[in-house]
């Protein structure tokens, strides 16, 4: 390719205008295309979530990747998240024996060897599930009472807010017929005995123990709530804002049934898994993770037994080590690479990079964790952010604006939160906006310039 295309392409990626690659590079015949065209068109595809195409485009020059690091890098970047773990380490381990040192190949190697490793374990589990199920006889065994020598008297967290929001009036089995028809699963007897005692609310113990980590917690996981037999309210299976629209709007695997909503609101949640034992067996419990691309973690072998695991937070009281772990972040971690552009591209402040982090240093010396809400360090952190970017691409809109937000801290390099509500920035917007600090003109959104002026003085005080 000619130096123009390159830079060409260079400024679409950093744009992230990957689709626009791959129109282009598409549009020249396959049999013209040389190894570096086929290498950015694999980038493209891998940044558009289109794994398989990445990977089938990759592999048609794999005797010219066979000793260029940054190939196998695209190769195990698409077999990791088609969930190919065992041969994306293998990728990486290439790559990383190519060129020792780099800090993204080394953790994308560590994270596949984790999950194949994990994989391994749940095929194992699942094999065993199948095989002790195929050899049961059918009456062999006697149904026990779920939840012998356990009382649920003060299993039930009581507040006017878990009354109106989950619970309901005990099920019938009328309706727990009609749920199981609608859902296309059986519940276990377990769960009805449960709901029948209390149909659904917040349970006092909201933690469950675990052998691996997962994107709450090194060692457990957390549930805001389980969900109730009804469609009455919001929080049940049936409920708008239940079992199905978990599945169909958030994408989780349509492999069971969401019981349990947990407090990142939405981004993972707890389900009742019937892959190994039938939509009419003993399904599994297991934690499913939207933000690790649906990554499940096997909890326990049914519902009563995660029931009884369940255990208070206070014996997961890791506030001190999550405060010295986020201080870390927000003094050594790499920014992301479009804060880093952009910081880059600043005359007005000097040592920038040094201000942001020491404005978030604060913030975690106060809150204890580093996120932004509506105090006024965050507002300065919202307000920095939206001068860096809108000084660089001025063209900017709303709603252009709310879709690049994330990649600069809340999911950007290492020096990032790892989330962030939406509705903290459209409120921090709409504020700005009423206050007359920012302005719209034909579509596009900036600063005035005394209040530019003014978020340059507070940066430069930092």
């Amino acid at each position: 390719m000619d130096q123009a295309l390159i830079e060409q392409l260079n400024r679409w990626h950093e744009e992230d205008q990957h689709q626009r690659i791959v129109d282009l590079l598409s549009a020249v015949p396959e049999e013209e295309r040389d190894y570096e065209a086929v290498s950015r068109l694999g980038r493209a595809y891998n940044n558009l979530g289109l794994y398989e195409e990445a990977l089938n485009h990759l592999e048609k020059f794999s005797e010219f990747g066979r000793q260029d690091p940054l190939w196998h890098y695209r190769v195990g970047y698409a077999l990791y998240h088609l969930k190919r773990y065992k041969e994306a380490a293998a990728a990486f381990r290439t790559s990383d024996q190519l060129e020792t040192g780099d800090r993204d190949t080394e953790f994308m190697l560590r994270r596949s060897l984790q999950k194949a490793e994990k994989q391994q374990r749940q095929e194992r589990r699942r094999m065993e599930s199948e095989k002790a199920a195929a050899v049961e006889s059918p009456g062999s065994e006697v149904e026990e009472v779920p939840f012998t020598n356990m009382s649920l008297v003060d299993f039930w967290e009581d507040s006017e807010y878990a009354r109106e929001s989950y619970v309901s009036e005990p099920p019938t089995d009328e309706l727990i017929a009609s749920i199981e028809e609608e859902l296309g699963y059986k519940l276990p007897s377990s769960y009805i005995a449960l709901m029948k005692q209390q149909n659904g609310g917040i349970p006092k113990n909201t933690c469950f123990p675990t052998e691996e980590p997962t994107s709450w917690a090194e060692d457990h996981i957390a549930i805001t709530s389980i969900l109730g037999i009804g469609r009455e309210k919001s929080y049940s299976l049936c409920g708008d804002l239940g079992d199905r629209f978990m599945i169909q709007e958030w994408g989780y695997p349509d492999i069971g049934v969401v019981i349990c909503d947990c407090p990142s609101a939405g981004h993972d949640v707890v389900m009742l898994d019937y892959r190994a034992c039938g939509r009419d067996g003993e399904p599994e419990v297991i934690h499913v993770d939207e933000e690790d691309d649906y990554e499940i973690t096997f909890l326990a072998e049914n519902f009563e037994t995660f029931i009884r695991g369940l255990v208070s937070e206070e014996e997961f009281d890791t506030s001190g080590e999550d405060k010295e772990a986020d201080l870390y972040i927000v003094n050594h971690g790499k920014f992301s690479t479009l804060l880093e552009e952009l910081c880059g591209r600043v005359s007005e402040v000097e040592r920038i990079e040094q201000k942001i982090r020491s404005i978030c240093t604060r913030i975690v010396e106060e809150k204890g964790h580093f996120s932004f809400h509506a105090d006024e360090l965050s507002y300065l952190m919202y307000d920095v952010q939206f001068w860096l970017y809108t000084k660089s691409y001025p063209d900017t809109s709303r709603e252009q604006y709310l879709a690049v937000y994330d990649q600069m801290i809340a999911f950007g390099g290492e020096f990032r939160q790892g989330g962030y509500a939406p509705g903290w920035i459209t409120d921090w917007l709409d504020r700005r906006m009423q206050e007359g600090a920012i302005v719209q003109e034909n579509g596009r959104l900036r600063f005035t310039d005394p209040f530019a002026a003014e978020v340059v003085q507070r940066l430069q005080e930092a």
